[in-house]
Order: structure tokens, then C-alpha cells, then sequence
């Protein structure tokens, strides 16, 4: 079956934003990885940001015919091969439950899996990092289970500690910074995700992987 083909549209005057057609998966992230490389040497871009199936340009300059622009990309699609995940696996050991995870008795609630259970399958996965955003040193993350989807919480929470492992309807997630959040917090980490003083300041890249490892549970 057919996915159709990608969306483009500009934003503003400056860049553009490419959606790639169908489902977020490690696939297509890997498409859009390989698709960044393509236009970043193009002379007309000046950055190139991948996000969740999608891919934003920043323009160097405006180009004159933005549909040549539209077109070449369309052909950089259909022409790109899925990097291979290359990153490195990075260890993260997290205390679930108890004042780190304030939201692990609503996941409980919603998925009908005991404490253990949910540690189990939240742990044992390897989640690639499909891209980075919404806050310095914050990674999307593929391959969690659906087991343990929690749909997002109706009020936000307006601070959440740097470090919260969350959920967040079929994704989890680590804060890189405190902040607000409107996702069901389980537990935390220590490490630290963005330090402007080291090169690079974020901890995580693309195509880099998170095996979360329980370091206590508390009941």
C-alpha cells in the first residue's frame, strides 16, 4: 500500500519543514537522518533539524524558486538510503516509583500491570534516539512497548524535576531540565543530559540508544 507522498510547507520566510509520509518509526527516522546529511550540503540550507518524522531546512538564503527546492527534496526522499544505528548505548540507572516517580501509580491504574511489571517492561527495552528537541540535552525516543502506553495527563504538571523518566501515550522520555511536563513521570536519573561547558554540551546524538537500568524501586 502506498504511504502517499511527503508534506511540504514553508515556515515563514526562513525554512521549510518536510513530513515524511506515514508512521514514526526507526526506518523512517534513519530516512530522515540520511535526508538531513543530503540537504545540509546543499548551498541554499543553513541548518538542517530532523525531528519526529519530520525534517526542518533553514534557508541560507531565500531561494528564489521555492518549488525547485520542493522537488529536490521529493527526489532526496525517494532516492536516500536508512543510515545504519551506529550511536553508542548509554546506561542510565533509574530510581522507579516513590517521590522520583509521583505518576507511576496512574500508569499502574490505566495499564492493569503491577509495579514489576511495569519496571520489567520499561527496562528491558533498547530505545534508540530518534531526535533531539523541545529542550537542550531532550532526545525522543523509539521501542517502547505498547504494553505500558499511558495516555498523557489532562493538567500538565508545572515543574518536573531534570532527570524524570516518563510516559507519554505510546513514548517514554527523560527531562533534560526542569521544567513543566504533561506526561506521567515513573521515576529518575542522575545523569546529566546538557552542560554548556562541554563539547558537545548535549549527552545524547542521534542514532545513540538508552538502556534504562533499574537501580531501586520503591513501593
Amino acid at each position: 500500500m502506498s504511504l502517499g507522498p511527503p508534506v511540504i510547507s514553508l515556515l515563514g520566510t526562513s525554512a521549510l519543514l518536510f513530513e515524511a509520509p506515514g508512521e514514526t518509526s526507526l526506518a523512517a527516522q534513519q530516512r530522515i537522518w540520511a535526508l538531513a546529511l543530503e540537504t545540509e550540503r546543499w548551498p541554499e540550507i543553513r541548518e538542517t533539524v530532523p525531528g519526529m518524522n519530520n525534517l526542518m531546512l533553514g534557508f541560507a538564503r531565500r531561494p528564489a524558486r521555492v518549488d525547485e527546492i520542493e522537488a529536490r527534496l521529493q527526489a532526496a526522499w525517494a532516492a536516500v538510503e536508512p543510515l545504519p544505528l551506529r550511536g553508542r548505548v548509554v546506561e542510565l540507572p533509574v530510581t522507579y516509583g516513590g517521590p522520583d516517580g509521583p505518576h507511576l501509580g496512574d500508569v499502574l491504574a490505566h495499564t492493569g500491570l503491577d509495579i514489576d511489571a511495569i519496571v520489567a517492561i520499561h527496562s528491558a527495552p533498547l530505545y534508540p534516539v530518534y531526535a533531539l528537541g523541545s529542550h537542550p540535552g531532550y532526545c525522543y525516543l523509539g521501542g517502547m512497548d505498547p504494553r505500558i502506553a499511558t495516555p498523557r495527563r489532562k493538567v500538565p504538571v508545572l515543574c518536573i524535576p531534570g532527570g524524570s523518566v516518563s510516559i507519554g501515550g505510546g513514548q517514554t522520555g527523560v527531562s533534560a531540565s526542569p521544567g513543566p511536563s504533561g506526561w506521567n513521570t515513573i521515576g529518575r536519573t542522575d545523569r546529566c543530559f546538557f552542560d554548556p561547558d562541554r563539547d558537545p554540551p548535549a549527552l545524547f546524538r542521534l542514532g545513540d540508544s538508552i538502556r534504562f537500568r533499574v537501580e531501586r524501586v520503591i513501593r
